[in-house]
């Protein structure tokens, strides 16, 4: 497979009041095609999220949207452009970051997850020295993370409830 260029075509989705951010690497090309985050019918990243809030797995990307709103969690990804082959994050080169000031400015952020070990280097080497809010690493959702079952992505992603909950 050859590597494209591919700057991000996607809004991050955020609020003034969401107290977690999510991020991912770059969205894989069914994500482009379908206009928003984790858009592979495979991944298990929306059920998930619905798992853990006990609630049915959004469809539409408006539902998504709102999903995350309510549940106050920004969704965006650590690069603005990459060189990458498909969907393969070990084929990542030439990254540049996101700037994610206006976001953490505007916003009630209280922690950062990333899905997958690629996103977490990727922000800590060139996100980290601006933001100075360390990310925690959440396993990849992706079907091609077969390590890991269902019930212990899920276990794993219910740390997102002690920074979402009010308090």
């Amino acid at each position: 497979m050859v590597s494209k260029k591919i700057i991000h075509p996607l809004e991050p989705v955020w609020s003034s009041e969401c107290r977690a951010l999510i991020l991912g690497t770059m969205p894989s090309p069914k994500s482009r095609m379908t206009g928003f985050y984790y858009g592979h019918p495979q991944n298990r990243f929306w059920r998930v999220l619905a798992e853990i809030f006990g609630e049915t797995v959004p469809n539409s990307n408006a539902e998504k949207t709102s999903f995350l709103l309510q549940h106050r969690i920004a969704l965006w990804d650590v690069l603005k452009s990459c060189q990458i082959c498909g969907a393969s994050d070990q084929s990542i080169t030439e990254p540049v970051p996101n700037d994610f000031s206006v976001l953490l400015q505007n916003t009630k952020i209280q922690s950062i997850y990333t899905t997958g070990r690629k996103a977490f280097q990727l922000y800590e080497s060139l996100v980290y020295p601006k933001t100075k809010i360390h990310a925690i690493a959440l396993p990849s959702t992706s079907p091609a993370n077969c390590r890991m079952n269902f019930h212990d992505l899920v276990e794993t992603y219910r740390v997102l409830l002690n920074t979402v909950s009010i308090k």
